[in-house]
């Protein structure tokens, strides 16, 4: 692909390249804080439940089987202590929110300041903050799953993650 020979066309190509990373690294983020949820609850609710059927089952008398449940309680808040799902789920959605506000922020400057209130100087300086923020935001991001991006894809390439007045225009 050719370079534009217009520094602005350049720098809207850039930031037409920078909304396409960060809608889908967005998207990947808020699929994986979603999975992170579900297990959050997968560990919670069965420990939840399989202690008070314990606390019963000991005062019915029924010392095995309280036992029994007592351990597989054991091992879910283990596992969810170890794994921090809730923690994981919430720093993924930070994550994709983040990429959805840099994603808007490239938007606004390619669309709206770019020929009107911006000279080159400061359109290459706006760039150069966008740019940074993104390498920042890619480097303290979680990794989402290949499965999370691959959700992504599909659900963009669906349309998900369209704007109903982009759509609509010719």
């Amino acid at each position: 692909m050719a370079t534009p020979s217009n520094p602005k066309d350049a720098i809207r190509a850039e930031l037409e390249r920078i909304e396409e990373d960060c809608i889908h690294s967005g998207k990947a983020q808020f699929n994986a804080g979603v999975r992170w949820s579900r297990y959050h609850l997968w560990l919670g609710i069965p420990s939840v439940i399989l202690s008070a059927a314990a606390g019963a089952a000991f005062f019915q008398d029924y010392p095995q089987i309280a036992g029994a449940m007592s351990s597989v309680v054991a091992v879910l808040t283990a596992l969810s202590t170890f794994l921090k799902p809730s923690e994981r789920a919430s720093s993924h959605k930070s994550s994709g929110d983040q990429y959805l506000t840099l994603r808007n922020d490239a938007r606004v400057l390619r669309t709206i300041k770019l020929d009107g209130a911006c000279d080159e100087a400061a359109a290459i300086a706006n760039l150069d903050e966008i740019t940074k923020r993104r390498n920042e935001l890619n480097q303290a991001s979680a990794q989402a799953s290949r499965r999370d991006f691959e959700q992504a894809r599909k659900g963009i390439d669906e349309g998900e993650a369209d704007h109903r007045i982009d759509r609509n225009r010719v």
